[in-house]
């Protein structure tokens, strides 16, 4: 495509039409997520991107749950509780099953006036970082336990005794009614806990990010990100276990109960035979609370999987570590080099400064460094342990009603939106209080295979990266940083000549030059076709694929900024990644040869 004929502007999501089958989908959602007729002309004033970073599949009704909090408490922190002199909330809109965002900027005749209520709000946090986060980690931990301890049972063919000769005059299903609510709730809860940090984790970096630009011309962005790498991250925490237990089996002598390759039953079944065994199952169990509450997906679907549920899938990983431990290779991620490293970086341009300069450096890179942990440490708290909690309680309700016959399979409530199920609760208390049939029954079965074929249907469509006409130049820092969104990624989208077709640009996430074979992987339950050696390509990654890095030897992406969590993790692996690239996993195939050039942000298709 030539400059002449360059696109200038997206498409309007109001002239996308929905895949064939998928006609109608705006039914299943709330009026407010999608985009409305009536307001054409400010919708298509703005301009939305796809964020498949944190939301890659098509919703169901159930899980738009994860973007309306997570959303909504990020631009309320932003917004109302520190007033970030230049950033507002995102707005978010759902397309064709997807999530789009369009950041909301302040006026900027307004942000003057939001600097001395920023510093006032955001000093605090900064001066008392260390005694706050240790109260947030109670709160949070608090609110899972409670959640924890919501149980949806089967309804009583009659109350209880005591209801009667204590005067209670409450049956259950107030409490399941309750319950409901509640559940709803604490998630709200630590969703806005979710964001009480985060938020100032960034401006914190971005801070000295900035201020690394001025003071030192030409610096790469890769550069400032090493000087915080090296991080002690709880997020690394379930990644670090597996690997322990491996290295325990191998100074057990056990590596042959699990060369078998036995799923965790029967693997555990056979440890028990034997002391060793025993002492190693001890391990593995003091492991599981709280470390098994994580998921190879990333918590905002009701469809992935957690250790805890499904034991197989950290045995598998254990047992891919074993082979390796066996061999005498090093497990863990190469935390000792990467702090020399960061440290030579930084004393290296601190030599360049003196004086004032020297110590508002060294200051802001000691914030940054308190405070950058935190950036990965909420995602183990919150949408792994939290959202892990609050789906398996999500489930456990939509198989009670299925047993009541509401739906024809046990988690079929996804297919509704949380406000609908409600009244199914209420239609449940009625017909069992009255002691006729719920209607529900005779209504939601078709209704939900109604909903299922537009969900499959919308899934046969990839997403368009954004919508409407983009602005000249993308500076917002969020943006850029988190999501890899910037002026030329924007222009490639829209489909401006660069080059050589067979070399991909994006973000210079974690540096090293790697040569090696592709395998394209569009989730997490492909994640096992990976093989030794090759060079992992996603639309996105999570945090949890960390049990596969040390398969792989390269990682590229189609979004991600500098500080997204592809990126922070594959520093942290001492992995060279490539992020933003937007459309490497449509246009590389599986077996490819690829240079990936992780310090120049390049990906090049050789073979």
């Amino acid at each position: 495509m030539t400059a002449a004929t360059q696109r200038k502007s997206f498409v309007s999501p109001y002239d996308l039409p929905a895949p064939q089958g998928a006609e109608g989908w705006q039914d299943l959602y709330p009026y407010n997520l999608v985009f409305q007729e009536n307001l054409k002309d400010v919708e298509n004033g703005k301009f939305w991107f796809c964020d498949s970073q944190h939301w890659p599949n098509v919703f169901k009704p159930f899980e738009t749950i994860g973007v309306e909090f997570a959303v909504r408490c990020l631009g309320a922190y932003n917004t109302r509780h520190y007033l970030i002199p230049p950033a507002n909330g995102i707005e978010f809109r759902i397309h064709n099953g997807f999530c789009y965002m369009s950041p909301v900027a302040v006026a900027p005749e307004l942000i003057a006036d939001r600097v001395p209520h920023f510093m006032e709000r955001a000093g605090f946090y900064f001066e008392n970082w260390d005694s706050l986060l240790e109260n947030w980690k109670k709160k949070v931990l608090g609110t899972i336990e409670e959640m924890d301890a919501i149980n949806f049972e089967a309804l009583p063919e009659m109350v209880d005794i005591e209801v009667i000769t204590s005067g209670a005059g409450i049956d259950p299903t107030a409490k399941m009614m309750a319950d409901y609510d509640r559940l709803i709730q604490l998630a709200y809860k630590n969703w806005e806990h979710h964001f009480e940090f985060l938020n100032l984790g960034y401006v914190a970096y971005l801070d000295f990010f900035g201020f690394c630009k001025e003071s030192f011309p030409g610096i790469p962005d890769l550069a400032i990100a090493k000087m915080v790498t090296g991080v002690d991250s709880v997020l690394f925490r379930p990644d670090d276990e597996l690997k322990d237990l491996a290295v325990l089996a191998v100074k057990l002598n056990l590596i042959a109960v699990f060369d078998k390759g036995d799923d965790a039953a029967t693997t555990l079944a056979e440890l028990a035979e034997s002391s060793d065994g025993v002492t190693w199952i001890a391990a593995w169990e003091a492991a599981k609370e709280p470390w098994f509450n994580y998921t190879s997906g990333n918590g905002f679907y009701g469809s992935d999987v957690y250790w805890r549920d499904n034991l197989n899938l950290p045995m598998g990983y254990v047992q891919d570590y074993i082979v390796r431990a066996a061999k005498g290779e090093e497990l863990h991620r190469p935390k000792d080099a990467l702090i020399i490293e960061r440290d030579r970086i930084a004393g290296e341009y601190a030599e360049i400064l003196s004086g004032e300069a020297l110590d508002t450096f060294n200051g802001k890179l000691g914030l940054a460094r308190t405070v950058y942990p935190y950036v990965e440490d909420h995602n183990f708290y919150i949408e792994h342990w939290t959202m892990g909690v609050f789906w398996r309680k999500v489930r456990q309700l939509s198989r009670l009603l299925h047993d009541y016959g509401f739906w024809a399979n046990p988690d079929d409530m996804l297919y509704l939106t949380r406000d609908e199920v409600r009244p199914v609760l209420f239609d449940l208390a009625t017909g069992w209080g009255v002691g006729a049939d719920c209607i529900g029954p005779s209504y939601w079965p078709a209704e939900i295979e109604r909903r299922k074929g537009i969900v499959d249907a919308l899934k046969t469509a990839r997403p368009e990266p954004a919508f409407n006409e983009p602005p000249t130049e993308i500076n917002e820092p969020f943006t850029i940083m988190l999501w890899g969104i910037t002026t030329e990624q924007v222009q490639q989208w829209l489909g401006a000549e660069d080059g050589d077709p067979n070399v991909l640009k994006g973000m210079a996430a974690s540096a090293g030059i790697v040569e090696g074979k592709a395998r394209v992987i569009m989730g997490p339950e492909e994640l096992d076709q990976l093989e030794q050696g090759e060079i992992l390509v996603a639309p996105v990654t999570a945090p949890s694929w960390g049990p596969v890095f040390g398969k792989i030897s390269a990682t590229v992406t189609d979004i991600g900024g500098m500080m997204s969590h592809a990126a922070i993790v594959c520093r942290e692996y001492g992995l060279p990644a490539v992020t933003g690239t937007g459309k490497a996993s449509t246009l590389i195939k599986t077996g490819m040869t690829l240079r990936v050039d992780g310090s120049n942000g390049t990906v090049e298709i050789i073979g």
